[in-house]
């Protein structure tokens, strides 16, 4: 069996994917039964499109694999904290665990008291250094 931080490397691979395209480095995947079902990163500049972040791509391409739009038994693997859209849309997804690499203060949706689906588990700072640097270096880059 693969832990958190395996798969925490993987969407650490795709935030780096995203880094190279000059997106805000996030990337995220999502595992059912021990096997990706979908990978992603933020796409918001290359489609033009704000809601194109990792977390909305990677629900829709699981939920297209999944052949249904609930990820019940799936797990979401997440270099930066969901936003309040992307809490939303897990929460509707009804997925069963978000696994979050750094919290995000300012955006994510911990601090603005918001919930995902009462059934869904979620787990904080794997990884943590590693997601949020790839974050801070990324923004340093634009100042």
């Amino acid at each position: 069996m693969f832990t958190d931080e395996y798969y925490m490397k993987l969407a650490l691979q795709e935030a780096q994917e995203a880094y190279e395209k000059d997106e805000v480095p996030v990337g995220c995947v999502v595992v059912s039964n021990n096997r990706i079902i979908a990978r992603s990163h933020n796409l918001t500049e290359t489609l033009n499109d704000v809601t194109a972040h990792a977390e909305m791509q990677a629900i829709t391409s699981a939920a297209n694999f999944l052949g249904g739009k609930y990820l019940i038994n799936c797990t979401l693997y997440v270099t930066l904290e969901p936003c309040v859209m992307c809490c939303g849309a897990l929460s509707w997804a009804q997925i069963s665990r978000v696994i979050i690499g750094a919290r995000d203060q300012q955006r994510g949706f911990i601090g603005k008291n918001l919930q995902l689906h009462p059934k869904t588990e979620f787990v904080t700072g794997i990884l943590e250094n590693e997601c949020s640097s790839i974050v801070k270096e990324f923004f340093k880059t634009k100042r």
